[in-house]
């Protein structure tokens, strides 16, 4: 009886979760986003590539500054890019009517997207062993989403949470930048897609934090640094992403992206923000085992995608075989 109890409770908090207008409204624009991401990715790693052949450098281990300027003028870089400006108009618009650990994990409905597309496009058809890494990169997340959406709650930012975050950031960013620095010609495509995936996490947040003050009419000087430093931290993620499509297949760029992208967010909506105070136990317990889930499926990702074990041979990762993995 206990049991039916605490499942009843849990299917009225369900239902009564997505009668919130704030749901409604901010799943489809975070759907939407997520296929404009799909399609902006394919057009973006394509434009990638075509200027590092063009060029005649390889770009895996960091684009040089002509090879960014090349990326201007080929136009399937143009054409992904404007895809990825609407993809974060719509996640924009979602994270200013929903919570954040609600509308960020969903841009893991981008990787499907991702992953056949690109399998139409290269002819590098999923394997059962990537097809299960993507199962677990996608089911982990919409657990999450699942058990994020009937708790998620929004309360006010303070100062003092704007002020960890942002350092936060400014550590992050250091650490990666030094790696980069120290380390490039050592740093595969899981680098670059692991530090791209932590810093949109705080872009996200820091989107998330802008959009309410600016609703509250709170523009003064902490919220105009939150903007710089939305912009810089953009600007890094950008860049990181850019080399990872020249080190590695979109829908592996994708798939670390939508899986570190919202656990870092999260991570802050829980520790910094308190959007899941409510939440039980064994929310929590859900919380870190769908997390795992979804990490375990980017490494497997990585180890098995059949174009990378195919096209690369430089991730510092071991592999999966070639045709025991069909």
């Amino acid at each position: 009886m206990w049991s039916l109890a605490i499942g009843g409770d849990v299917g009225d908090q369900l239902v009564g979760a997505f009668q919130n207008p704030g749901l409604l409204l901010g799943i489809p624009l975070a759907l939407a986003g997520a296929v404009f991401m799909s399609f902006g990715a394919q057009y973006q790693h394509r434009g990638v590539t075509k200027v590092e052949r063009l060029s005649g450098q390889e770009a895996a281990k960091g684009l040089t500054g002509g090879q960014l300027y090349r990326l201007l003028s080929r136009p399937s870089w143009v054409v992904g890019t404007v895809m990825l400006i609407l993809a974060i108009v719509c996640q924009l618009g979602a994270l200013s009517v929903a919570p954040l650990i609600v509308v960020q994990p969903l841009g893991a409905v981008s990787l499907v997207i991702t992953t056949l597309l690109n399998a139409r496009i290269s002819g590098h058809a999923p394997t059962r062993r990537s097809a299960i890494a993507i199962v677990a990169c996608v089911g982990g997340i919409f657990v999450f989403v699942l058990i994020a959406a009937i708790f998620a709650t929004e309360r006010d930012v303070t100062q003092g949470d704007l002020i960890i975050i942002l350092a936060l950031l400014g550590v992050l960013i250091v650490v990666f930048a030094a790696m980069w620095i120290w380390l490039r010609k050592k740093m595969g495509a899981l680098f670059y897609i692991m530090a791209a995936g932590v810093v949109y996490g705080f872009v996200a947040t820091l989107a998330k934090v802008v959009i309410k003050r600016l609703q509250a009419g709170q523009f003064e000087w902490l919220t105009l640094i939150c903007l710089i430093a939305l912009l810089a931290a953009t600007g890094v993620g950008a860049y990181f992403v850019q080399t990872a499509y020249a080190s590695g297949p979109p829908d592996l760029v994708i798939a670390g992206l939508t899986v570190v992208d919202p656990i870092v967010a999260v991570l802050i909506g829980l520790l910094v923000l308190g959007e899941a105070a409510s939440a039980p136990i064994w929310a929590f317990v859900g919380f870190i085992i769908a997390g795992a889930l979804a990490i375990w499926g980017v490494v497997q990702l990585a180890r098995h995608h059949p174009q990378v074990v195919n096209d690369s041979r430089e991730l510092p990762i071991e592999r999966g075989g070639g045709a025991s993995s069909t």
